[in-house]
């Protein structure tokens, strides 16, 4: 079992920033890889950006250049830090992982940027 909890989101301007965290807990040596994913009202779940276990890392392309997913392997953390964010950034963001067996989804962090 791996257990995700995110935090850091909320209310930001165009043109702002903000940093998602993700703490892992659990049986995390069994997992593939991070990611974070983002939900908009009526639209479907989407990757934003993967990290491997050997730090390679891909990006959607509407948030290359702009957005940067990090781990640190000694804090069992994740992060996404967001840069440049324009309205359609808005969505509910996850944080992902899964081993080979299963799949894991934290409970979603809000991120709303206003024009």
């Amino acid at each position: 079992q791996v257990q995700l909890v995110e935090s850091g989101g909320g209310l930001v301007q165009a043109g702002g920033s903000l940093r998602l965290s993700c703490a892992a807990s659990g049986s995390i040596f069994r997992v593939l890889y991070m990611a974070w994913y983002r939900q908009a009202p009526g639209n479907q779940r989407e990757l934003v950006a993967r990290i491997t276990s050997g730090f390679s890392t891909n990006y959607a392309d509407s948030v290359k250049g702009r957005f940067t997913i990090s781990r640190d392997n000694v804090k069992n953390m994740v992060y996404l830090q967001m840069t440049s964010l324009k309205p359609e950034d808005t969505a509910v963001y996850y944080c992902n992982t899964r081993t080979v067996t299963d799949n894991y989804w934290g409970q979603g962090t809000q991120v709303t940027v206003s024009s």
